[in-house]
């Protein structure tokens, strides 16, 4: 009886290991996917306002190679702050306006050593999906443009911009910090 007891309880003790290995393996997944989603939100702030005043410019304003490198390399950073290696990152589109880093990680170290046969080979592995958000656009009645004015000359400055973030108007002049433009959140 006491035997029975004492298996259960290294029974229990090593689904407990397993618990943390996976709860470590899910921290930097989450870790890994919101690195890569802020390293991009950074890159793409300056990008924001032509693609705004570009009839289809938000479709486009997320395909940039270099941003997404960016984000690759800070996603494996954060993954090995973690004690984890960063297995696939794969960048993927949302609706208008948004975009999304699905990140999947395996932790560098194992369940370890247990009652149950093969844990100390085991790893832990998680999933999970960031999702940059733009959280502006131009104001109603703008007509999806800026005002009618001239297309200007290579020598003169673009007319001022006023758009629309969270509901609140805020000029371009200059241009808002990154995180007033777009928001970021994990979603899976």
């Amino acid at each position: 009886m006491v035997a029975g007891l004492l298996f259960l309880a290294f029974a229990f003790f090593a689904v407990g290991q397993a618990s943390a290995t996976r709860n470590g393996a899910q921290g930097a997944a989450d870790s890994a996917a919101l690195a890569a989603a802020q390293r991009a939100r950074e890159e793409l702030g300056p990008k924001v306002l032509t693609a705004l005043t570009t009839p289809g410019g938000l479709d486009n304003i997320f395909k940039d190679g270099p941003v997404l490198a960016d984000a690759r390399a800070e996603a494996v950073t954060f993954a090995a702050k973690n004690d984890a290696e960063l297995q696939t990152l794969v960048p993927h589109a949302g609706g208008v306006g948004q975009f999304k880093f699905t990140a999947s990680v395996q932790t560098n170290y194992t369940v370890g050593e247990s009652v149950i046969p093969g844990t100390e080979r085991e790893h832990g592995t998680a999933t999970a999906t960031a999702m940059i958000e733009l959280r502006c656009g131009l104001p109603p009645g703008t007509g999806g443009s800026t005002s009618p004015t001239p297309t200007p000359t290579p020598t003169s400055t673009p007319p001022p911009v006023t758009i629309t973030c969270d509901g609140k108007d805020m000029p371009t002049d200059p241009l808002p910090a990154p995180d007033e433009l777009f928001a970021v959140k994990l979603v899976d």
